[in-house]
């Protein structure tokens, strides 16, 4: 067991961590992976994993996936994609991972949320229907209700 003490990272660190973040938010659907995050922020995979939980609370991969999600929400409230569609457009190899994390965040499968959302929000201003629609993270979306008898 490691007895050094947990630091909060530097204001260098902070500066670096955000190029990675912002790397993150511009290219999504890109496949990233930790190690070509670390290096545009000009640290080893370890320590920027490490940092990075620090600083925003989760981990880089998670953070990439959120995004990937809000992106994919956008997409699906238009309705001209499909699912499939959908999942390759933000950047996911996988469609069962796609639909996996997905579930995780929003609390219904894409195909649900696309179902649902054909018209929920007409008629609200954008950035209300937006910070509704925004994904949970770290796995605390509601159960979806039970069906009532």
């Amino acid at each position: 067991m490691s007895t050094r003490a947990v630091t909060s990272p530097s204001l260098r660190d902070l500066t670096r961590l955000r190029r990675a973040r912002d790397r993150i938010d511009r290219e999504y659907a890109r496949p990233l992976d930790v190690e070509t995050l670390a290096r545009t922020a000009g640290m080893s995979a370890g320590h920027f994993g490490r940092l990075f939980r620090r600083a925003y609370g989760e981990s880089p991969y998670s953070y990439l996936m959120t995004r990937r999600v809000e992106r994919a929400m956008a997409l699906l409230d238009r309705g001209d994609l499909s699912v499939t569609d959908v999942c390759f457009e933000v950047g996911c190899a996988s469609l069962g991972t796609f639909t996996t994390r997905f579930t995780e965040l929003v609390g219904v499968s894409p195909g649900a949320y696309r179902a649902r959302a054909s018209g929920a929000a007409q008629g609200l201003a954008p950035c209300v229907a937006k910070q509704i629609a925004r994904p949970i993270r770290n796995r605390e979306a509601p159960p979806p209700a039970a069906p009532v008898e």
